[in-house]
């Protein structure tokens, strides 16, 4: 039987493969640069920075799912999504619908005005996916980022 629980420390090494699987099936594995030691310290030290939840059975970790929480100037406090990973052989068995009520639930506990997250416009299983959940679809909005180098190579510059 799944159970979903609250992650632990000890869950990191598990999680991070399951991350590796995911960016393995997004064709980024490359861009993975996070270690179980940083996760670590970003979920677990003074200043957590994210939680996750895993799905389990018979104490293996099937799947993930990975939250945060941003601040909208017009909505208020939300929870972000970062991922929902669920093991290739373990999908279509309903193990990312317990982890995304779960999620839900969580949001709501902690007084959130709701969810947000992405996915990417060819991943047609996810879209699919939140489509049930009657999810808001946005393509508006373009992403943007700097990496940690772009920044520091900016900021050095002035």
């Amino acid at each position: 039987m799944i159970q979903i629980r609250e992650g632990r420390k000890e869950d990191l090494p598990r999680v991070l493969d399951l991350v590796k699987e995911l960016a393995v099936y997004e064709n980024a594995l490359h861009e993975v640069s996070n270690t179980v030691s940083r996760m670590e310290i970003d979920g677990f030290g003074d200043n957590p920075t994210f939680g996750f939840y895993v799905a389990e059975e018979a104490d293996v970790i099937l799947g993930i799912s990975v939250y945060y929480y941003r601040y909208s100037t017009w909505k208020g406090k939300r929870l972000y999504l970062e991922d929902i990973v669920v093991t290739q052989s373990h999908r279509g068995k309903g193990i990312g619908n317990l982890l995304f009520e779960r999620t839900m639930q969580h949001s709501i506990k902690m007084n959130c005005t709701g969810m947000m997250w992405q996915v990417l416009e060819w991943n047609e299983p996810a879209i699919n996916f939140y489509k049930k959940y009657n999810s808001k679809l946005d393509a508006e909005w373009i992403n943007c980022h700097l990496e940690a180098a772009q920044i520091e190579a900016q900021l050095s510059g002035k």
